[in-house]
């Protein structure tokens, strides 16, 4: 299988790397969701990012990628293994999963095993989607297209962090705490907004304006659907950098420290910004903490904040049929009247 596109050879999109990775060093952060037309990177970055995270720790044989320091009730393979001593420990690749628009429920939650219930009689659980997402990412594209009843289910699922699974006389309880990630086409449909606000940044991409930049992309996908691996090892060094940066923040992410005032001005911000909720500044705050944590900062700085504001506010604000300035215009001029 080819490496997927090097994360470190997009060009511009700055936004939109950042919140991915800010979102990975701060999984508490809700996830994010990219907006553009088609052809602007979207589903690349995406897929780039599995690469550059830092492996996770389970157990060989594990469904449901438990930390063996806290196994899932569920999981029957965790359980026997640890009874039976301290079972070696193996790193795996953090899950980066697809959810297909066409998929069924089932196959999203998990069903019954139809093998084993045929074979053996035996009622056991076949783990779906969301398991197999379990401490990792889970990747929606067309994210606005998706069926109705799929997102009631997943907003109950990233509320709670726990898929409730009840089929065939099963009745299981399984861990599910993942990264919500969606792209989407605006031309194709807006996001239901229970499921908007569940996203906990929202960034904007378009295609690129000058030449150069434009040129430059063309060769480079060229040069990768060419020769992907030659391609991923030219840039093998520079993902190096990038993992190493994301390996550092996630471990300095729990000791940045959050001053008063900067607390404040969340607060400030998004009561001039008209925000329902407080989710706008519990956002607002982890950003700018994984922010601080990937510049190396060890505090949250206004700077920090105010460079996150956007991505994390503009899908929060009421629609204004009086204001045609754009989300991100509103925000950039609440930002100027506290400045002022």
């Amino acid at each position: 299988m080819a490496p997927p596109f090097p994360f470190s050879a997009i060009v511009g999109q700055d936004e939109m790397r950042e919140a991915l990775l800010m979102a990975a060093v701060e999984p508490t952060l809700g996830g994010v969701l990219v907006f553009g037309h088609r052809g602007t990177g979207k589903s690349t970055a995406v897929r780039a990012l599995a690469g550059l995270l830092p492996k996770i720790e389970t157990l060989p044989g594990c469904r449901f990628n438990c930390d063996p320091d806290k196994p899932d009730a569920a999981c029957d393979s965790c359980k026997g293994l640890l009874a039976k001593g301290k079972p070696t420990r193996k790193k795996i690749a953090a899950p980066v999963i697809d959810l297909p628009l066409g998929a069924s429920e089932d196959r999203v939650v998990g069903a019954l095993d139809l093998e084993k219930a045929l074979v053996s009689g035996e009622k056991a659980f076949e783990p779906g989607l969301l398991a197999a997402a379990n401490r990792g990412f889970l990747y929606i594209d067309e994210a606005n297209l998706l069926e109705d009843h799929l997102v009631d289910l997943l907003l109950d699922v990233a509320a709670s962090g726990i898929n409730v699974v009840e089929r065939e006389g099963l009745s299981i309880r399984h861990a599910a705490r993942f990264v919500l990630v969606g792209s989407g086409n605006p031309e194709e449909g807006e996001l239901r907004p229970q499921l908007l606000d569940r996203f906990g940044l929202s960034v904007e991409v378009t295609s690129p304006t000058d030449i150069k930049d434009r040129v430059e992309v063309v060769k480079r996908r060229d040069a990768y659907d060419r020769d992907p691996e030659g391609f991923a090892k030219k840039y093998s060094a520079r993902e190096g950098k990038v993992r190493s940066r994301i390996a550092k923040a996630k471990a300095a992410v729990g000791d940045i420290t959050i001053p008063d005032d900067t607390l404040a001005l969340a607060a400030e911000l998004c009561l001039a910004l008209g925000v329902d909720g407080l989710r706008g500044e519990l956002t607002l705050i982890r950003a700018a903490r994984a922010r601080a944590a990937l510049d190396g900062d060890k505090a949250v700085a206004r700077a920090h904040l105010l460079t996150v504001a956007p991505s994390a506010l503009r899908h929060r604000l009421r629609r204004d049929p009086l204001d045609e300035a754009g989300s991100t215009a509103r925000i950039d001029r609440a930002i100027a009247a506290l400045d002022a």
